[in-house]
């Protein structure tokens, strides 16, 4: 007998997700009207956390907002959006909300103005980006989405958590003159 339409060929075995629909993808806000996605198997946890309890550390890049203790865990936590070279956060906020990435051992905490949750997307409904854009950002895309009538970033962690410009130096170089 052929399965129907209504009825699954065969369950999904329990321990393995039901690939049908795609893959789990976070999607948060980056700046005002984009939204931006990251695979979920890169996302550690999403945390909201108290502005009193992140610890500005100085001398770091304009994008690094302080450190956090995530169970017995400091975290660094940085502003994604000036990482990305496409805006800033801001300053004077109560609270953060922040996407805990994860690439092997390295552990940043990302802080994204809104986060909407998850959802399922199919892999071929990535496509390349097509446009101008500046060099960080992309390096850090896999591409974008179309989703409910509006398009997604889709985001590389890799990239991301090894952006130069979460290494570059908060003071201007200048010619040394000797």
């Amino acid at each position: 007998m052929l399965p129907t339409l209504t009825q699954p060929a065969s369950p999904p075995a329990p321990h393995q997700p039901d690939r049908r629909f795609g893959d789990p993808y976070l999607r948060f806000q980056l700046t005002d009207g984009v939204e931006a996605v990251l695979a979920m198997q890169k996302v550690q946890e999403v945390h909201t956390l108290p502005a009193h309890r992140l610890t500005p550390m100085p001398n770091m890049p304009g994008c690094v907002l302080g450190l956090m203790n995530r169970r017995s865990h400091v975290i660094w936590v940085v502003d994604l959006a000036k990482v990305l070279d496409v805006a800033s956060l801001g300053t004077n906020h109560q609270q953060y909300n922040l996407v805990i990435a994860r690439s092997g051992e390295l552990v940043l905490a990302l802080a994204v103005p809104t986060i909407s949750g998850f959802f399922w997307m199919p892999s071929e409904a990535i496509r390349p980006i097509q446009g101008q854009l500046s060099a960080t950002l992309e390096t850090c895309l896999q591409g974008c989405a179309m989703y409910d009538q509006d398009i997604l970033l889709v985001l590389n962690p890799e990239a991301i958590l090894h952006s130069a410009a979460l290494y570059a130096s908060p003071y201007p170089t200048t010619p040394s003159t000797l």
